[in-house]
This record gives C-alpha cells, structure tokens and sequence, in this order.
C-alpha cells in the first residue's frame, strides 16, 4: 500500500532532498580533474571557440587559482597541463603563460568570497544573443536554476585584459551566478566547479531556447512564486555534483587523456 499518496508536495520534496544526500554520489575528483574534465564537457556542448574562454578555480592559497594555459583549447586542457597563478597571474605553478583576460576573474573572486569557480565562453548561442542586446530569459523549467540568478552587461566594455574590464564585469555580476555580456558572450560564477560546470551548461540551452523561442512568438514569463521554487529545487549542491557526474562519464567516454591518473572514476 502506498503511504506517499496524501502528503504535501513540500514534505516529498524534503524526503526526495534527504535521499539524494544518500544515493547520489558526488564523485572522487580532484579540483584539477574536475576542471580539465569540465572544459572537455563543454567542449562537447559547443563551448569552444578557438582559444577565447577561460575556466578557474580557487586555489588552496589565498589569491591564487588554477586556469588552462594560454595556447590550449578546452579539448586539450588535461589535470596537468593546468596552472596556478596568482592574482596578478603570475605562474606559481605549470608551464606557459595564463590568458590575460582572466585579470577579471581575480576582481571576481575579490567581490565574491562564494565563488569558487568561473566559466567564461563564447558559445554559439549566447554569443548570437548577446548581439541583440537583450537580456536572458528563463521561461521553462529545465533552466530554472537561472531563474533570477542571472544579470545583464549591456555595454560591451571592450576586449577584458584591464582593470577597468574587471571591475565592470565583477560590479555588473552583482550577487548572482550568471551574467550575459553584450557583443561578447557569457559567464558562470559557483560556490562548486561541479555547480559552475552545470550552469555554463544551462546558460548555453537557455540562450538556444530564448532565440527558437523568439523566432516563433512573444516568450511568456514563469509565474515567479513556481520559478523560485523551481530555481531553489534544482540548484542545490548535491543535484550539482549529480549533473557533473554525468557530464564528466560523458566526457572521459570521449576524452579519456583529460585525467592522466588510472583509476578516477564516478
């Protein structure tokens, strides 16, 4: 006999929340695998744009983060071709050089002590958008988790090597953990890289459905009190570490030299 059928949805939700924390593994990753794997992902979800993007996470020292080297796309980064640099990027460790548009993403994680990890790319779809000068909009339920999390740059401050672009992207990103930026493409902010890796995901679909969307009619919005409680179900960390884990089976199927010690596996 079933003995679910008359609770609330808020007591199954709870139930299913407590189950997840069990039955859903969060992987054995290092944060150097986690990322090489997360570039190949979105390599595969069309991410890639010749060298343009970067991806970093903080590092065990204050000021410091690991990000790919300059010279490599997302297909070639591997967990030792990473680097440690620290906020002026200085290598501290790996060879080569950083890119230099990842200054911005030492203002970022100045601003934002929750952040741990940032994706930023110009994929097809959010790049197509950001021409338009319009705003994303989250108006179906597999992005939820972008529901009100995710801002607007409007003004395209030029190609972001300077200070000046840091403070600009960093002060436009405000508290939430997307932003679209106009004539340039898209960045991710997440307390996890597992939760960063998902969003940069997202953000990408979004921006695909927004222009079919746009094409074929006027979009309707979510009603907010659903979308909020959508956006709150989806985006916790252990859904985060579910979705990774998925994205990064996928992506050593497909890229098996991205992690270069045996054994790692979900």
């Amino acid at each position: 006999m079933a003995n679910t059928m008359n609770l609330g949805k808020s007591e199954l939700m709870t139930m299913a929340t407590r189950s997840m924390q069990t039955e859903l593994s969060p992987g054995d990753w290092n944060d150097r695998q986690k990322l090489a794997l997360t570039c190949r992902a979105l390599y595969d979800a069309g991410h890639d744009s010749g060298l343009a993007g970067q991806i970093s996470a903080r590092g065990t020292e204050p000021g410091t983060f690991l990000t790919q080297r300059l010279g490599l796309g997302f297909d070639e980064i591997t967990e030792t071709n990473l680097l440690l640099v620290d906020e002026d990027l200085t290598v501290l460790e790996g060879a080569g050089m950083a890119n230099p548009a990842n200054r911005f993403h030492s203002w970022i994680y100045r601003a934002r002590p929750d952040v741990n990890c940032i994706v930023h790319t110009h994929p097809l779809h959010c790049a197509a958008l950001s021409m338009l000068e319009v705003p994303l909009q989250v108006s179906q339920m597999d992005i939820a988790p972008l529901y009100d999390d995710c801002a607007f740059l409007p003004d395209w401050p030029g190609v972001p090597v300077g200070n000046e672009e840091g403070e600009i992207i960093s002060a436009a990103l405000g508290d939430k953990r997307a932003i679209l930026l106009a004539h340039h493409g898209q960045l991710v902010v997440g307390a996890t890289i597992e939760e960063a890796c998902s969003l940069a995901h997202l953000i990408e679909r979004a921006a695909h459905l927004q222009l079919l969307a746009m094409a074929a009619g006027e979009i309707k919005p979510l009603p907010p009190r659903l979308a909020k409680e959508a956006h709150d179900w989806t985006l916790t960390p252990r859904r985060s570490q579910a979705n990774f884990a998925y994205y990064a089976r996928k992506a050593l199927r497909n890229h098996p030299d991205a992690i270069e010690i045996p054994g790692a596996s979900a």
